[in-house]
């Protein structure tokens, strides 16, 4: 009888470590299937396809515009799509300043805009353009819009040129630009103010413009042809001696 028992006592235990093992590799099996069944879920099959595409901060264009340009596939993995391309597609783009393109679980594609704005408008070779604020040109006007300073450059001025005479006309006071008539963009360190009753203004560059603003508004009460506040601790004007008026 006592052998009996040992036999069963024995029996049961090369059982419970063959159940131990097989519980191991089941559990495997199990986490196996899950993954791979993850995966086919993910990438291969239908059930978390591209559906649609939303489009987020569009101010001017239009979400027909920017899907077009997108170009996003449809229909295939959410998980695949190259959203990288995406969003170099939608910075081409001439008004887009920024995009950022992000999956929205678990069937759109999210396109994020930021465009650019305008700060003045910019003549070049007779053509009317809007300026933002890093000197990039885009978009096209038939007449100029009221509010927009006006800038004038020469044809083959270059984005950082641009950039200094849209730092200058953004940083005029409103008493000095409403005397503005445009400013005129030759190479970084040469923009002049044409104001609207005739008289100059030779301003340099963009930096200071603060202090050149200030020295400007003092100087306008003495009558002179051309004011220079391009050093602003020094300026003159034309006549000479205009300033002892």
């Amino acid at each position: 009888m006592a052998m009996a028992d040992a036999r069963k006592r024995f029996a049961r235990r090369q059982w419970a470590r063959r159940w131990l093992t097989w519980r191991y590799v089941l559990a495997g099996v199990a986490a196996l299937a899950l993954v791979v069944g993850g995966l086919y879920l993910v990438y291969f099959s239908d059930t978390l396809s591209v559906q649609g595409v939303e489009v987020e901060g569009e101010q001017t264009l239009t979400d027909e515009q920017v899907r077009e340009v997108a170009d996003v596939p449809m229909g295939g993995p959410l998980a695949t799509v190259d959203l990288d391309r995406i969003a170099y597609r939608v910075r081409s783009l001439a008004v887009v300043k920024s995009a950022e393109v992000t999956r929205k679980w678990p069937h759109d594609v999210l396109i994020e805009i930021v465009e650019r704005q305008p700060v003045a408008v910019v003549d070049i070779a007779g053509e009317l353009h809007s300026l933002d604020e890093d000197g990039v040109v885009f978009g096209t006007y038939r007449r100029p819009p009221d509010g927009l300073p006006r800038v004038k450059a020469q044809s083959g001025v270059d984005s950082e040129a641009l950039a200094e005479g849209a730092a200058v006309v953004s940083a005029l006071p409103p008493e000095i630009a409403a005397k503005v008539d445009f400013a005129e963009v030759v190479t970084v360190d040469r923009i002049t103010l044409q104001l609207r009753d005739g008289r100059q203004v030779v301003w340099g560059s963009a930096e200071q413009s603060d202090e050149k603003a200030a020295v400007l508004q003092a100087m306008l009460k003495h009558q002179a042809q051309v004011y220079d506040v391009s050093v602003p601790g020094q300026p003159t004007c034309q006549p000479v001696g205009c300033l002892q008026d």
